[in-house]
């Protein structure tokens, strides 16, 4: 049995983690997924890189604006027509317009994902044991446990993003879905590609260095298989140890 046999939805696919964790998912043989953005020329691109990974993965594309309520409803269950079943769940922030899209758009997108999630059967095991109906993983951030200077709004909306998975896990634990988050600390990826070697944002962490976007992507991955079935409502930090300094 493969470690992931289900259908995968990627929101923030387009670029950076999100196109790191959708690769990632076709790589450990997934085989059905959606991505979702609205940033269709990047969407495109993670999609050509799904399918020369496995060319006979059915890979659906959507854009979508993660502002608007109705958008994500109508991608969501486009994304779940094309697939027939969600299985993992990754909502990945932009980064414009902090607070909607980082918290509002994330709890909007989650409660979609998990009205089928409800309706569905458990999927089996890579080794047997008892599965979950559904696994969903945010993206918050190491700013959301611990805070810096003179960026309120980006810290509180990932404190909102854990706290929301928090609850989240206790509230559908009944129901057998899985909600946790990943905590990355600065990651190269679009948004950072700007800052200098030397900028000393790079060495606040212990490991001194940025995370690749694969690297964030395999916790996710983790969060997501049937691996970690009896993880509900952690926070994971993926930031080189930033968190303990």
């Amino acid at each position: 049995m493969a470690l992931f046999p289900g259908s995968a939805l990627v929101t923030g696919a387009a670029s950076g983690i999100g196109r790191q964790v959708a690769i990632s998912f076709i790589q450990e043989g997934c085989s059905r997924i959606a991505l979702l953005d609205r940033n269709a020329e990047g969407l495109e691109e993670t999609s050509q890189l799904c399918k020369q990974i496995d060319p006979a993965a059915h890979v659906f594309k959507l854009e979508f604006d993660a502002r608007n309520e109705k958008d994500i409803d109508l991608a969501i269950s486009a994304a779940h027509h094309a697939l027939g079943r969600i299985d993992y769940a990754l909502d990945v922030a932009d980064f414009d317009d902090v607070t909607t899209i980082n918290y509002r758009g994330l709890w909007i997108a989650q409660r979609a994902e998990i009205s089928h999630m409800l309706k569905q059967e458990p999927l089996a095991t890579h080794d047997g044991r008892p599965g979950n109906r559904g696994a969903v993983v945010n993206i918050a951030s190491n700013l959301g446990i611990v805070s810096r200077p003179e960026t309120p709004a980006y810290n509180g909306s990932k404190a909102a993003v854990v706290s929301l998975t928090k609850t989240d896990a206790i509230d559908y634990s009944k129901h057998n879905i899985r909600v946790n988050c990943v905590c990355p600390g600065l990651v190269q990826t679009p948004m950072t590609k700007d800052l200098p070697p030397d900028d000393p944002a790079m060495f606040v962490a212990p490991m001194g260095r940025m995370a690749q976007p694969q690297e964030v992507a395999d916790a996710v991955l983790f969060l997501c298989s049937s691996k970690a079935t009896y993880i509900q409502g952690a926070a994971l930090s993926v930031d080189g140890g930033y968190t303990i300094n």
